[in-house]
């Protein structure tokens, strides 16, 4: 898959930002399918940061490989900030890493409601140290633009958070 220069910079970015304090990182990806672990393994030598991804598409895939609590799908959502904050988590805690992002959403065409429309997207991001943060997005376009923003967004959050 090739990535435009604008994903392939903040891509390196967030890799020179982990390599400087020695950080491995993590994705649990289930509306963007990998898009951002694969835009990281597009840069050679990401494999001294990059851990591994987690595509977990399912409610039952989020539960099991991340350990995010039924209950907390059950009641609130697959799509929604606290569902986000569990699986970043669940993703330092499974892949052992020390920074993880995680991105839940609706890319449509289908399945949006006018409670949580197409383009809703929610961002988690955790640390080792216990210390987490979710961004709700609302994304507009279609499902490949829904997607792309999401991993634009995905990768400055991991630049930013490294960084920090």
């Amino acid at each position: 898959m090739l990535f435009n220069p604008e994903t392939l910079n903040l891509a390196e970015a967030v890799l020179a930002a982990c390599r400087s304090r020695g950080w491995r990182v993590a994705t649990a990806e289930s509306c963007t399918g990998g898009l951002v672990a694969a835009a990281l393994t597009a840069i050679a030598g990401a494999s001294d940061v990059v851990e591994r991804g987690f595509v977990i598409y399912s409610n039952k895939a989020k539960t099991e490989l991340l350990g995010v609590p039924a209950e907390t799908i059950a009641g609130h959502g697959a799509i929604s900030a606290q569902t986000a904050a569990a699986m970043a988590r669940g993703a330092v805690a499974r892949a052992g890493v020390d920074l993880a992002v995680s991105i839940t959403g609706i890319a449509g065409p289908g399945g949006g409601t006018p409670q949580k429309p197409i383009g809703l997207v929610y961002l988690g991001i955790a640390r080792k140290d216990g210390a987490a943060r979710v961004e709700r997005r609302l994304f507009p376009g279609d499902r490949a633009e829904i997607r792309q923003a999401a991993l634009v967004e995905a990768l400055e959050m991991l630049a930013v958070e490294a960084r920090a």
